[in-house]
């Protein structure tokens, strides 16, 4: 099952996908489709933007295009400091890695 390799999601001009080729959402997106597996960097790198950015909760923004990962990303509840919080990640160790101080516990939600 091939993934839409990014949708425009703003209104205004953006420059075309083909300009972003050499982006690393563009590079980890066109890997995937093919099949490729994800290391240990593009999986800690993916947890990361994808936690980061205000616009999407399972996508990565750049520059008007919004690059889905949600076929690979799974859901997580996350305990720290006593308050409970959901992420998304590739896997608990990129969540870990994302992360800062002590998690007291992390559990994984069913699809």
């Amino acid at each position: 099952m091939e993934t839409t390799m990014a949708t425009k999601f703003v209104a205004w001009e953006v420059p075309t996908l083909e300009t972003l080729k050499g982006s690393k959402a563009y590079i980890l997106r066109e890997k995937l489709n093919n099949g490729g597996q994800m290391n240990r960097e593009e999986k800690d790198w993916l947890t990361e933007n994808v936690n980061s950015n205000t616009y999407f909760k399972s996508a990565v923004p750049l520059q008007g295009w919004r690059f889905d990962f949600s076929d690979v990303l799974r859901t997580f509840l996350v305990c720290q400091y006593g308050r409970w919080t959901e992420y998304k990640a590739t896997d608990k160790t990129g969540l870990r890695r994302y992360l800062y101080g002590r998690i007291d516990n992390i559990v994984e939600l069913e699809k």
